[in-house]
């Protein structure tokens, strides 16, 4: 019966530790956590409200420390094998680092705990794992974007460096020249000078900004929302979950009606 009551208790502390419930407290006492951080760097605030703040800071983190210990207990050789519960254990670490000594530099840190919403809220994981997927889709547009700058840049210089030698009058001041225009940062005066000399200026500038900052730079959007989209399709279906969880739940009453039984049959033929 000990081994049964000690699987039983597993069970409901992994019940507790994966309910809906038990994520939105700590969800709340996230915000919490991280509101007493910012309020830490006010000084005035500090002066009288200091010993307030700083008691919600270490009952929270009192409580995800109790929070992690029990997710270990639940799920035991899971928890390590799960990134974003490495990754909760990393963050609840990192707050329990003493702030003075050789660690004090690491106080700074303390504000990763408001991450901790990255691993608790469900559509939060859901974008941090479409943007991990999306670094392929992004490292192909960020090549063909950096192609097209250093072939503008190329161009602005045989053509204009003699006009606007500030701007383009070496192929290191062309691509920083060029890279502006492209987030169209006072794009306008920095082709000022060519376009007095030369009217027909414009059409090099406005295409390049065209290609730019309305093509290539809209790819990245359309690469992110494909992979959020793909992201979403992969994730379970909500009633197949459910039907999952409940097959499991069959199952471990099955189990603790046979383990019962057993013990009964052995206590009668004794």
């Amino acid at each position: 019966m000990s081994l049964a009551a000690s699987r039983t208790g597993r069970e409901r502390v992994r019940d507790l530790v994966d309910s809906p419930s038990f994520q939105r407290v700590i969800v709340v006492l996230i915000v919490l956590n991280a509101a007493a951080l910012g309020l830490e760097t006010s000084p005035a605030i500090m002066e009288r409200w200091g010993n307030v703040v700083d008691s919600v800071a270490w009952l929270t983190v009192g409580v995800f420390v109790v929070e992690i210990g029990l997710r270990i207990f639940a799920h035991r050789a899971d928890f390590f094998r799960d990134p974003w519960s490495l990754f909760d254990l990393f963050v609840v670490a990192i707050a329990l680092i003493p702030d003075s000594g050789a660690f004090g530099v690491l106080r700074v840190l303390r504000v990763l705990r408001v991450l901790r919403l990255l691993s608790t809220v469900r559509s939060m994981r859901r974008v941090v794992g479409a943007l991990i997927a999306t670094i392929p889709g992004m490292l192909s547009v960020g090549t063909l974007l950096v192609m097209i700058l250093y072939i503008a840049a190329v161009m602005a210089t045989q053509m204009f460096g003699g006009v606007a030698p500030e701007a383009f009058g070496s192929l290191p001041r062309a691509l920083v020249s060029m890279f502006q225009i492209m987030t169209v940062d006072n794009w306008t005066v920095v082709i000022g000078p060519v376009v007095e000399v030369h009217p027909w200026a414009w059409l090099f500038f406005i295409g390049y900004l065209l290609i730019t900052a309305y093509v290539v730079l809209n790819l990245f959007i359309a690469v992110a929302v494909e992979a959020l989209d793909h992201q979403h399709g992969d994730e379970p279906d909500e009633t197949a979950m459910a039907i999952t969880e409940l097959r499991d739940e069959v199952r471990r009453l099955r189990e603790r009606l046979e383990s019962s039984s057993g013990d009964r049959t052995d206590d009668a033929a004794r």
